[in-house]
């Protein structure tokens, strides 16, 4: 008996002795685990490297390359986080920019053949251009976005210290101190007030050269707005976009996906939508507005229940212009059948790791990029959504790496207008050489 318990004793020592080093082998696991999946979600192991550029070898391109450090250049994020499409994204969508400045414009109101009153923010430039001439930056900022967002005060305040005035819309609705005048919100490709607002500029600056940049939904609205019209064109240098889909009809089933989340993006973005939409129930829906064609209290309804995108178009979208269907609406708005109508240098910006943007889109501007000789296409390997952010290990710097493309760029362009008389003389002596 007492062998069996001196026995059962040196048992159990044996084993609590053991259990430390199970534990710590469990530790060890979970921490692998855990470094395993921040690698992965961080993208940590992804190579930094130069933007792929799709172009048509030709003059322009070529002063381009030579004059744009930044298209050869490698773009390099922040090393901890900045790797990461969802988390550049996020950030640009949380705080837009880190320590953004607060450029001061004077705010102008237009009103529109339908009753709507639009309005866009004006900011003079705070020094020469480097050309000495007088241009106008025309910006239209992504969905439901304002001249008061951080991404955009960012972008602006660096535009007026490199001698661009900038004129800035302000999607009809997305401003929450300006009451609608009309039963009408701003949509995906309505292209009126950025019209209006580029008219208002041509009239008032007659001097003035035309730089024209869109982001995101923006840049769909300002390339619809080139290929509208030949006549929209005139006095336009270029026009940057920077991160839109360029087809609404094709984009629909890939934001309906869970891969790279992107379901989840279109519900946030649904909600905001709802929040911007309900805020103006009385001018929309009320009895005391002519509602748009085909609107019934019904679609209100059905507006509380969207949990996307594409259901808040259907429902309520669409109706403000009159389109039969979401299909029409989406083929009608999109810029993609207006592309090749532009005849300006257009500079086509994406980021491989957007999680809106599905790399099936990118077959669009790739094959525009090969046959026209003024696209460019540049597609960085980061950036996420508006993001590209620029940092060395953790915190991001307040300009972005778009940023500056997008004045270098402009000033590339600008330069190329101002000597492109001589290049062209110079060219036609050596071809005459040959």
């Amino acid at each position: 008996m007492l062998f069996f318990i001196c026995r059962l004793k040196m048992s159990t020592i044996l084993e609590t002795s053991e259990l430390p080093a199970v534990f710590d082998g469990v530790k060890l696991a979970a921490v692998a685990a855990v470094l395993y999946v921040i690698v992965r979600c961080l993208n940590l192991k992804s190579p930094t490297a130069p933007p792929e550029l799709i172009y048509q070898d030709s003059a322009l391109a070529r002063f381009l390359l030579k004059s744009c450090p930044l298209l050869t250049k490698e773009y390099v994020p922040p090393l901890i986080w900045g790797k990461s499409g969802h988390i550049q994204t996020a950030l640009y969508g949380k705080m837009g920019r880190v320590r953004s400045p607060h450029p001061n414009g004077h705010r102008k109101y237009l009103t529109m053949p339908d009753g709507a009153t639009a309005t866009f923010d004006l900011f003079e430039p705070r020094s020469e251009h480097c050309t000495g001439e007088d241009v106008t930056m025309v910006i239209c900022p992504g969905i439901a976005n304002h001249s008061e967002k951080q991404y955009i005060r960012t972008f602006v305040d660096y535009a007026q210290k490199n001698g661009y005035r900038c004129a800035v819309l302000n999607h009809l609705g997305a401003l929450p101190n300006i009451e609608l005048t009309s039963p009408r919100m701003f949509t995906y490709g309505c292209t009126w007030e950025f019209g209006a607002m580029v008219n208002y500029i041509k009239k008032t600056y007659p001097q003035t050269q035309l730089i024209v940049v869109g982001f995101s939904l923006g840049g769909n609205i300002v390339c619809k707005y080139l290929g509208e019209s030949q006549a929209n064109q005139e006095r336009v240098l270029c026009c940057v976009s920077l991160c839109q889909g360029y087809s609404a009809l094709r984009a629909q089933e890939t934001f309906m996906q869970w891969d790279h989340c992107r379901r989840f993006y279109n519900f946030l973005m649904a909600d905001n939508m709802k929040k911007i939409i309900l805020s103006h129930r009385q001018a929309l829906f009320g009895d005391n507005m002519k509602k748009p064609h085909s609107l019934s209290e019904a679609d209100l309804g059905k507006l509380y229940t969207a949990t996307s995108l594409m259901q808040i178009d259907d429902n309520v979208m669409r109706k403000f212009h009159g389109y039969s269907s979401l299909k029409e609406y989406y083929e009608e708005e999109s810029c993609l059948h207006y592309l090749h109508r532009i005849n300006v240098p257009l500079l086509l910006v994406n980021a491989a790791d957007d999680p809106l943007v599905h790399e099936s889109l990118l077959s669009i501007p790739r094959a525009l990029s090969e046959k026209k000789e003024n696209v460019m296409h540049v597609l960085p390997l980061h950036g996420g959504h508006l993001g590209f952010f620029e940092g060395s290990v953790l915190f991001p710097e307040p300009l972005t790496w778009m940023d500056k493309l997008v004045v270098q760029y402009a000033n590339a362009i600008c330069q190329w207008e101002k000597t492109k008389p001589h290049c062209s003389d110079a060219e036609q002596a050596v071809s005459g050489q040959e």
